[in-house]
């Protein structure tokens, strides 16, 4: 009787634990999109450098790398690729570089790209698949891809076609400081349309501007991930996140870039201007139908008021400008009250017709107890705005 009572326990057990785990799944909130990748956080690697772009033909093409204690982000990388042939609405994975880190896609010519680093702080690559993504060139060489070794920083940043080149915003990560923030320095590069962008001497390179810690009065933490971006006048400029030790306050920088791609130079007086969102990761795109320069990035929140600003990103918003410095809050596009294991950051997104496509690095709830924090994110989502011009009539008090 007592072993009868005891197998009875033991199942008795197992049901209640069984129900218990079938409750704690059923309790989860789904995670808001459509998820392209997860990685649970007890692997202890976690998704970075979300990336997208549509290729000629329509299929959606997207990216992401892994980064975290686990992975081999500071030696050789890892990137993943994937495609979705319904617009977005499922994804497959279709190849995975070994030596390919906080990267863009894009497309130029017919062809796609991949362009970033080796490794977290390493020489500056680009590749180039002919089929979609599945494979792709070995940047060996500087004639292969290999265009600038050192210590590099970037991110999926936007490409710019202007005056017949290609250009993008990049950040030299070489100096004396090691801390983040103060090692890195704004700089732009770029190449002719017609050269063969593997050649690491199609490109042409600016200065690089340093960290100077007599900014902001000495609030000045840094600047990287910048935009490559054309002026309502026609100039270029180089269009950056912020970091900033006061607190309440988010701020972006524009370093000018001469048109012969050679000079880049600051204005401390002009240079700096508010921005909701400014200091975390933001991309921005120009709109010739809206006449508008729109961006996707973490909207404002009251524990600004008492948080280093870069660690709220648990609010998510559309917002546009006419001028690149004035600008309008449309919609709160995600939420979640918290911001400690919550997150939706580091997007990338596309034009699409009348919508807009993102992918967002996104923290979120799962049934093993959710994302590691709100930066070390357990999910890659895929999501679209539906018209989003009608959007420029319409704001929100989130500023």
């Amino acid at each position: 009787m007592n072993k009868i009572h005891s197998n009875g326990q033991f199942i008795l057990l197992g049901l209640i634990l069984f129900t218990s785990i079938l409750l704690t799944k059923a309790q989860v909130t789904p995670v808001p999109g459509v998820v392209v990748d997860y990685v649970p956080a007890s692997t202890n690697t976690f998704i970075g450098s979300p990336s997208i772009c549509r290729l000629p033909d329509g299929t959606l093409v997207a990216s992401h790398d892994y980064f975290g204690p686990a992975s081999n982000e500071h030696v050789q990388a890892t990137t993943a690729v994937f495609q979705s042939n319904d617009k977005g609405k499922s994804w497959t994975k279709i190849s995975e570089i070994h030596g390919q880190f906080w990267s863009n896609l894009f497309v130029h010519q017919g062809l796609l790209y991949l362009m970033g680093t080796w490794k977290h702080h390493g020489n500056l690559i680009i590749r180039r698949s002919a089929d979609g993504g599945k494979t792709w060139t070995d940047p060996t060489t500087s004639k292969s891809g290999l265009l600038r070794e050192g210590e590099y920083h970037t991110a999926p940043m936007p490409m710019l076609i202007h005056n017949n080149r290609i250009w993008r915003a990049i950040e030299n990560a070489k100096s004396e400081s090691k801390m983040w923030g103060l090692r890195y320095s704004a700089m732009v590069i770029s190449a002719p349309l017609d050269a063969d962008l593997l050649d690491g001497s199609s490109w042409t390179t600016t200065n690089f501007l340093s960290h100077n810690p007599a900014y902001l009065e000495g609030r000045f933490g840094g600047w990287i991930e910048g935009n490559a971006v054309l002026t309502p006048d026609g100039k270029l400029v180089d269009y950056l996140r912020v970091a900033s030790s006061e607190k309440g306050r988010e701020l972006a920088a524009i370093v000018n870039i001469s048109d012969d791609g050679l000079h880049a130079s600051f204005d401390t007086a002009t240079g700096f201007i508010d921005f909701v969102g400014g200091a975390k990761k933001f991309s921005i795109r120009y709109d010739p139908t809206s006449k508008l320069y729109w961006t996707i990035c973490n909207g404002s929140s009251s524990a600004l008021k008492k948080m280093d600003a870069g660690a709220v990103r648990n609010i998510l918003v559309i917002k546009s400008s006419s001028d690149l410095k004035n600008w309008k809050i449309h919609k709160v596009l995600l939420s979640h009250p918290d911001l400690l294991k919550h997150g939706f950051q580091y997007v990338d997104w596309q034009f699409d017709g009348k919508d807009i496509i993102y992918l967002s690095r996104t923290a979120w709830d799962d049934d093993q107890g959710g994302a590691d924090n709100y930066h070390n994110a357990n999910y890659l989502t895929f999501h679209r705005i539906a018209h989003f011009r009608r959007l420029k009539h319409r704001s929100t008090p989130n500023d």
